[in-house]
């Protein structure tokens, strides 16, 4: 992993070196509204309108795929009241938000185990779904209910049944097959992990897919976090040499042909 980055002064990265696939771990909400003497519910409140912040500069700049981590398969464990308020704060945002994002072409797509959640979350992450599914530009994945060891889990189950069934020899399964079951199957891998909130750790957030992605850590809390402070990150981003094995002389190389 990268070391943590200092805040230095916004520098637009251009095109040709933007990420493909930024994936997000949004922290830092409750203790933003902490520092505010206020509920830690309003911070996430306003995380909310950080979240339409950045999937409109995702969009302005033509990145194909944000993935939000938005509810852990870990969260159950807050305090009842907590977990309560934002699953409908969840449901509410789903309905304010679902037209604005058919409206700007935008995909909407929800990973994680969604038998937990209430019937009528669920219908709406469906009609959600369903609506934006025709559309052809920014992809958002909201991760909710989601964890990395369940998504390798539930993918093994997939692949243990294929070879059940006869449909599969074990000796065929390899890294491919085991990702055409994942959450993110189809989509880019990410590029870069973008962690707000000052912690420097991946939390069982998509663990199969980050393999190759570049970090990027920031003391910003996610209700901060905009425009000005994703261009640091997407600038970061450009300056690295993304190498996936090879020698840093042999990337050059064929940078130059």
């Amino acid at each position: 992993m990268s070391a943590r980055k200092t805040e230095d002064a916004p520098t637009t990265a251009t095109s040709g070196s933007l990420p493909r696939h930024v994936a997000i771990i949004m922290d830092g909400n409750g203790r933003w509204a902490k520092k505010r003497f206020m509920p830690r519910f309003m911070g996430h409140k306003a995380g909310v309108e950080t979240v339409r912040a950045m999937v409109r500069h995702c969009a302005e700049k033509k990145i194909e795929v944000l993935t939000l981590f938005a509810f852990s398969s870990e969260n159950w464990r807050r305090p009842e009241k907590e977990v309560r308020l934002l699953l409908e704060l969840f449901v509410s945002a789903l309905k304010r938000e679902v037209k604005r994002l058919n409206e700007n072409n935008v995909v909407l797509k929800i990973v994680g185990d969604r038998s937990a959640f209430p019937e009528a979350l669920q219908q709406e992450i469906a009609t959600a779904e369903a609506t934006t599914s025709a559309n052809t530009g920014l992809q958002l994945v909201i991760a909710a209910n989601y964890g990395g060891r369940w998504d390798i889990v539930q993918a093994t189950r997939a692949l243990a049944d294929e070879v059940a069934t006869g449909r599969l020899e074990s000796s065929q399964i390899d890294e491919e097959s085991l990702d055409r079951h994942l959450s993110l199957y189809g989509m880019p891998e990410p590029d870069l992990f973008i962690r707000t909130g000052g912690e420097e750790r991946v939390s069982n957030f998509l663990l199969w897919q980050l393999a190759y992605c570049e970090m990027y850590f920031t003391e910003t809390l996610w209700p901060d976090f905009d425009g000005d402070a994703f261009d640091v990150a997407l600038n970061s981003f450009s300056q690295r040499q993304r190498r996936f094995g090879r020698t840093g002389d042999q990337v050059e190389q064929e940078q130059n042909v």
